[in-house]
């Protein structure tokens, strides 16, 4: 999977204004300077003020954009659009086929465009627990904004169990995706992986 193939899913939005194209300038700087600081000297020695000081900003500027030093780590500019990105396929597109469309398209995206960032994380979510505790918490985020999709394909209302489940066992594999990429030194290609994940959830599992 190349990026030429898989654009990013931000690239057919419409450009940003001056002041969103500064905060995205901005959140960019703070992610490169911290995960550059990871690489050199570890994850837990790096500190906010190293990580301000590297991008040139002030703490009180990095805690605007990231409220802990995990949300640095876990968050990246492919997140916001999940929701957006599954509403805009077509209404009568099978909802896997859409889901597995915006996903392989965002993961491809990051993998691409970012490699070793996208690896890196990957790691750090399954040595650090502080990361993986955080990332557990945003997953209840993503749920919920699947919940409201599958809601309304479904026509059903978001806080139902049976919607909550199906949302909640989907975020809890593609973590799994990650984990298992991390684990096995990344030798599979991501989105495929994705691929694979969604497979089951749309074939079952053989031999149950």
């Amino acid at each position: 999977m190349t990026a030429a193939a898989h654009p990013s899913p931000l690239a057919d939005r419409p450009r940003p204004g001056l002041r969103e194209r500064k905060k995205i300038r901005t959140r960019t700087a703070i992610r490169t300077a911290t995960y550059e600081l990871i690489e050199r000297h570890g994850y837990d020695a790096t500190t906010i003020e190293q990580i301000a000081e590297r991008a040139e900003v002030s703490q009180s500027t990095v805690f605007r954009y990231f409220p802990t030093k995990e949300d640095i780590v876990l968050t990246d500019e492919y997140d916001a659009s999940l929701e957006e990105d599954l509403r805009a396929r077509p209404a009568d597109e099978p909802w896997l086929d859409s889901l597995r469309y915006v996903l392989k398209r965002a993961v491809g995206a990051g993998s691409d465009e970012e490699p070793e960032v996208t690896r890196l994380r990957s790691r750090l979510m399954l040595e650090v627990p502080a990361v993986r505790s955080r990332m557990l918490e945003s997953m209840s985020k993503t749920g919920r904004q699947l919940c409201r999709v599958i809601a309304d394909r479904t026509d059903r209302d978001p806080t139902d169990l049976e919607i909550r489940v199906y949302a909640m066992s989907l975020i809890g594999a593609l973590s799994e995706v990650h984990t298992y990429w991390a684990q096995n030194n990344y030798r599979d290609n991501l989105p495929d992986l994705v691929d694979r994940t969604l497979n089951v959830f749309d074939r079952g599992l053989p031999g149950l």
